[in-house]
């Protein structure tokens, strides 16, 4: 056990504090990446109403600045001695604490909700594609841009436009466009390779893919990266605070 004011606690301390403050800044960055949507997914996860994924992620901005900000004020506290400012930063770091692991819980349990779920998916699409309102116009383009970037069509497969009643359809009879030519196979200059063969559903003109699988992908990518990341420090950070904890008794 180490003796009253023995500098290698304090060295110990400081040294963790600056690992924590280093993985702070890190999940600061890394939240606001999900934030910044680069996968463009987010008006899917609007429309639902669950998008505490991204709710989770703005905490973890505000939490992990905040990890930085008073792992600083620790590190300062914890060379001078000063008792006043160690029990302070005690109270400090446990509410940020409190704080991440809301982050973690938020974004990890409405993961599930979007990803576990293409018939909610399907639902969505069939719903608001093509529709002019304004969340109709937003998941069009959503929608539009992913089906031509990711070479996919619909959430499991074309045949989700030809066998379901859909806004699209309502629009464009099946014999004109079966499924929007955003399904379309396309040269690397992203113009329509065939039009006719893919209107007749040819294997070779049009993406048989469904987009299910991306879109899980980049609402995983989100999720797991504030969740699990954020999750991590919690645990490197749990040992630390009862360290210190002990460090302040004994000052």
């Amino acid at each position: 056990m180490a003796e009253k004011g023995s500098p290698l606690l304090v060295t110990l301390l400081v040294m963790a504090n600056v690992i924590i403050m280093l993985a702070g800044l890190a999940l600061y960055a890394e939240s606001i990446w999900v934030t910044a949507d680069p996968y463009k997914v987010y008006p899917i996860m609007g429309v639902t109403g669950k998008d505490d994924v991204y709710a989770g992620a703005w905490i973890s901005i505000f939490t992990g600045f905040s990890f930085f900000c008073v792992c600083i004020f620790g590190i300062i506290s914890l060379v001078r001695g000063n008792r006043l400012m160690v029990l302070l930063y005690l109270v400090l770091i446990i509410v940020v604490y409190l704080f991440e692991c809301a982050s973690c819980i938020t974004s990890y349990t409405h993961r599930d909700f979007i990803s576990s779920n293409s018939k909610l998916i399907t639902k969505q699409m069939l719903t608001y594609y093509s529709a002019d309102t304004y969340q109709g116009r937003e998941l069009t383009r959503m929608w539009d841009r992913f089906m031509m970037e990711q070479q996919c069509c619909g959430t499991n497969n074309p045949m989700d436009w030809v066998n379901n009643t859909s806004v699209f359809r309502s629009r464009y009879p099946e014999v004109v466009a079966p499924w929007p030519f955003y399904c379309c196979k396309r040269d690397p200059n992203f113009i329509i390779i065939n039009e006719e063969g893919c209107r007749l559903g040819h294997i070779n003109y049009i993406n048989s893919k469904g987009c299910f699988e991306h879109i899980k992908n980049a609402v995983d990518s989100y999720a797991w990266g504030v969740s699990w990341f954020g999750f991590a420090i919690l645990m490197f950070t749990c040992p630390v605070v009862l360290v210190a904890i002990y460090h302040y008794t004994i000052m």
